[in-house]
């Protein structure tokens, strides 16, 4: 039924609810075929990404996969790289172009079309309005009980939008099934295919420090009364250091239990939530271990009155998140000393994963914080540099930076003071001199810059293998 060329939405988000038996057909026919379409998907699990990985085209919005990496990189894959809350109502305004066909994997179908989603929303609704057509993936390993986890609300377009009703996260405004038109139902695969489960570390000594600073900060904050007493909701990217950081916020004794409003529930929410420590998440993506899944699909009537799941645009809607007053806490590729932030490009050129979601958070946020160790690759990489080789969230965005180290609080201050905060409080000690040494040379400007050495850190990584002055790495 799909025909080379043709533009194709998945719905799921992260390794979540995507569907993977007509994806994985797909790859297997491109494999045997010069057959290739243009996607939409926000990432998946490994088995679908690398099938996926030979069959588009073109790709938008995120990707988290090596091969599609080195695809995209090599220009042998087109990727455009959007925040999260634009992609949808970009689709709606005809901007993107057709959508010929939505894909989106069920627990559950009713009569009259309705279906329940699983694990992940996406921009599954979206994906399903706008296409000319629409393939159901039934995936029995998915439980029907799951039916009353969504909330399913998608924003009148303009000129006639209102606002969303969204006042708590646990507030629910839409349906608990997906709405389509069953006469653009073209078929219905069954399948019983389990999401890959999200294999995280375990804390080590560096993101349990990162994690104590964060919440020591926030602990600050709300006995100076910038915070709350209550607390506020808290928003949580992906990965190994996101996890330590809501740990040590959950396991903090100043901070109360809080709520989330985020995209992604990881491990760490679901302990806390079990707990007693995160009272609801309002969520777009179950993005848990195969462990924690059979946990939670054990549980579904405990979890059903503490968890929604809701499409992307809504989780990262710049109007809900500024409402509600997010905790955002996202996670930085490298920092510079004025507080620019890159989260996607490897030294200004090669895209790591994409934008996500962060921006929607980082620009409406009450509080946007952003975590990384101050350094990578065994200590060679300072990931507080003088630069930015790529910058996805601006000064004029971020306010507080945290690594290992400590924490630079950047709300007031202006360019020379924050570079101050941010070298003595984040950056790794090895890489102090040389960047205190950058501003002091560059001396002029209300930014001072010295345009000859900006990139110098980068080039010399390029060169040596290493970042440190002095030292070139037995191994680039």
């Amino acid at each position: 039924m799909i025909t080379p060329g043709q533009t194709v939405g998945f719905g799921g988000f992260t390794v979540s609810g995507f569907p993977k038996a007509i994806s994985v057909a797909l790859g297997e026919r491109a494999a045997q075929s010069d057959f290739r379409i243009r996607g939409f998907c926000v990432t998946s699990g490994p088995t679908v990404e690398t099938a996926l990985a030979g069959v588009l085209s073109f790709r938008c919005p995120y990707q988290a996969n090596a091969r599609t990496r080195a695809l995209i990189n090599s220009g042998e894959v087109e990727f455009l790289d959007v925040h999260l809350s634009h992609l949808t109502q970009a689709l709606r305004y005809g901007f993107l172009g057709p959508m010929h066909w939505a894909i989106v994997e069920a627990a559950d179908i009713t009569p009259d079309g309705g279906i329940v989603l699983t694990s992940g929303v996406g921009a599954a609704p979206t994906f399903c309005a706008v296409a000319e057509r629409i393939l159901i993936e039934l995936n029995r390993c998915q439980p029907a009980a799951l039916h009353g986890m969504h909330d399913i609300y998608s924003p009148a377009d303009p000129p006639h939008r209102r606002e969303i009703p969204i006042y708590r996260p646990s507030d629910r405004i839409g349906e608990t099934l997906l709405r389509v038109d069953p006469a653009k139902i073209a078929g219905v695969v069954e399948s019983e295919r389990e999401d890959d489960g999200v294999v995280f570390d375990p804390p080590s000594d560096i993101t349990r420090r990162i994690g104590w600073n964060v919440a020591e900060f926030l602990a600050r904050e709300l006995r100076a009364g910038r915070i709350p007493p209550g607390f506020l909701p808290v928003q949580s990217g992906v990965g190994d250091v996101a996890n330590s950081v809501l740990e040590a916020i959950g396991d903090h004794p100043e901070i109360p239990a809080f709520e989330m409003y985020t995209e992604v529930v990881q491990d760490a929410v679901v302990r806390l939530m079990m707990a007693g420590r995160v009272r609801f998440a309002s969520c777009c993506s179950l993005t848990v271990s195969s462990e924690m899944r059979r946990e939670v699909y054990g549980n579904l009537d405990w979890f059903r009155s503490r968890m929604v799941l809701r499409p992307q645009e809504i989780t990262n809607h710049p109007e809900v998140v500024r409402r509600l007053g997010i905790i955002s806490l996202n996670t930085a590729l490298e920092v510079d000393i004025f507080g620019n932030v890159n989260s996607t490009h490897v030294l200004g050129s090669h895209m790591m994963n994409g934008i996500g979601g962060s921006g929607d958070f980082t620009r409406n946020a009450y509080l946007s914080i952003f975590t990384c160790p101050s350094t990578a690759k065994g200590g060679r990489i300072s990931c507080i540099v003088p630069m930015t080789t790529h910058t996805d969230h601006s000064e004029h965005s971020v306010q507080v930076i945290a690594t290992e180290w400590g924490v630079a609080d950047l709300r007031g201050q202006p360019p020379r003071k924050r570079a101050s905060l941010i070298i003595e409080n984040c950056a790794h000690p090895d890489y102090r001199d040389a960047l205190r040494a950058y501003l002091r040379f560059a001396a002029d400007g209300h930014t001072p810059h010295t345009l000859d050495e900006a990139f110098s850190f980068h080039q010399r990584y390029i060169r040596t293998g290493d970042m440190r002055l002095g030292r070139a790495a037995v191994q680039k």
